[in-house]
């Protein structure tokens, strides 16, 4: 389960290359640490619970035409959501280590991203919705 939490993190390294402003790429990184944090948390609560009610009656996904009532669902997805809470344990601490990455990089630097840029001055002064000069304006 490791070795998926640890392709999730190479995984959000490639996506946050997708994010290009500086500002938004940590945005991005702090929301996907907190949401794993949340998620991890759940899963191995919620999981644990589960594998505690199914008493030793745990199966796997394959044996699903093999449950008799609604109740037996749970033997399936106690492994299930502790599985999916381990591989978001291990993603959690990637995304802030991402962010500090980011956080430290070189200005102008792939990692570091673009700064948001002012829209590009025309030389000409503002003007109104119907095409004319505003009074004020250069």
């Amino acid at each position: 389960m490791a070795a998926y939490g640890i392709a999730a993190t190479v995984v959000l390294a490639g996506a946050m290359l997708l994010v290009t402003d500086h500002h938004e790429r940590e945005t991005f990184l702090s929301v996907v640490a907190g949401l794993s944090a949340v998620l991890a948390g759940v899963g191995i609560v919620v999981g644990a619970l589960f594998r505690a009610v199914c008493s030793g009656d745990i199966r796997r996904r394959r044996d699903w035409r093999t449950l008799a009532g609604r109740a037996d669902a749970v033997t399936i997805m106690a492994p299930a959501l502790g599985r999916s809470g381990v591989l978001t344990l291990v993603l959690f601490p990637g995304a802030p280590g991402l962010y500090h990455v980011v956080d430290a990089a070189a200005y102008g630097g792939r990692l570091y991203g673009e700064l948001s840029r002012p829209p590009p001055a025309t030389g000409r002064g503002p003007r109104s919705l119907s095409g004319g000069r505003v009074a004020g304006g250069e």
